[in-house]
């Protein structure tokens, strides 16, 4: 039985460090992915996690495959297809450390998922399954992506969710809203940042999140980017800031690195999401800010998620915790 396995999009995040003597851009290349971000700060933890997506046989793919093997992160279900490459994104950082994306996936071998190459028993053996929208762009990993959902809760999982959303990679935003709020309906615990509340919902914080809750989310995390976290379920909701001490190097995989360290925290709360307290959200924002702040201070997305014992000793060190 997994902890956690999480099914979508596995690349090569090329990011820009400079330029070289002759005015050319220098790109370097790091494994990336959101979902397997998520379960690299998962597996840092101490969780068990598995991966499902596709990458292509070429030297990316099997590079990202030994990634994963080197993180402990379960590979039985990512598929080496020879007849497409691995998907590759085009990372631009402005001074503050912030992302504009470009991508080479027309098709990307993360886009070719098809529902049979899905295993039932990965899908039956698992305490949480994750998943985002990018493997929802097109077909036919979007129809292998809504069967695993659905499978998975009909198993038992919890359903994860953070909608990722990249407008570059969607053929409208109307197209992407009515895909994020399929994935909205279909999870327990989503988390989504600010931007991506008011695409969908044309509604500040507090009032978005209320209707996150109404369209079925048992536990809502609302990332407001340097003002930290809104966390909300039917019990209580909390506001927690985010550590601007630290020094930014490179924000790649910072969300998602936040949304594995959480919901590490609801399955180390031992409670269901909907139970949670406000002193209980509080703690788990602190984490997972702490987790995504160290996360900040490194290059990359799977190379940059710190420990769990780095993120308490912060956290010790800042007085939050004892």
């Amino acid at each position: 039985m997994m902890d956690v396995t999480a099914l979508g999009e596995l690349l090569i995040d090329f990011v820009h460090k400079g330029n070289n003597e002759f005015g050319s851009p220098i790109m370097h290349g790091n494994p990336g992915g959101a979902p397997c971000n998520f379960l690299c700060a998962l597996a840092s933890c101490g969780e068990k996690t598995a991966f499902i997506g596709k990458v292509g046989d070429d030297a990316f793919g099997h590079m990202l495959k030994k990634t994963l093997d080197t993180h402990g992160i379960d590979t039985t279900g990512l598929v080496i297809d020879p007849s497409v490459f691995t998907t590759l994104a085009f990372v631009t950082l402005d001074e503050t450390g912030d992302r504009t994306f470009s991508f080479a996936r027309k098709p990307g071998a993360d886009t070719m998922l098809r529902p049979d190459e899905v295993r039932d028993e990965q899908l039956a053996n698992t305490r949480v399954f994750h998943f985002g929208t990018l493997s929802m762009t097109n077909e036919p990993a979007r129809s292998a992506t809504k069967q695993a959902v659905e499978k998975a809760r009909q198993n038992g999982a919890m359903i994860t969710f953070d909608p990722n959303y990249r407008a570059p990679l969607w053929n409208s935003e109307e197209e992407a809203k009515e895909q994020i709020l399929w994935g909205i309906r279909h999870c327990d615990v989503l988390k989504i940042s600010k931007e991506e509340l008011e695409l969908v919902f044309q509604q500040n914080v507090e009032q978005g999140a209320e209707t996150l809750l109404e369209n079925g989310v048992k536990l809502a995390f609302v990332t407001l980017g340097k003002n930290g976290v809104y966390a909300k379920n039917r019990q209580a909701s909390t506001t927690s800031p985010a550590f601007l001490e630290l020094k930014t190097v490179d924000t790649t995989g910072a969300g998602d690195i936040f949304g594995g360290s959480a919901v590490y925290g609801v399955l180390a709360s031992g409670k269901a999401p909907e139970t949670l307290t406000e002193d209980d959200l509080q703690k788990i924002c602190q984490f997972a800010n702490a987790m995504a702040g160290l996360s900040t201070t490194r290059s990359g997305g799977i190379t940059s998620v710190p420990k769990k014992q780095e993120a308490i000793a912060y956290l010790q060190q800042s007085g939050l915790w004892a």
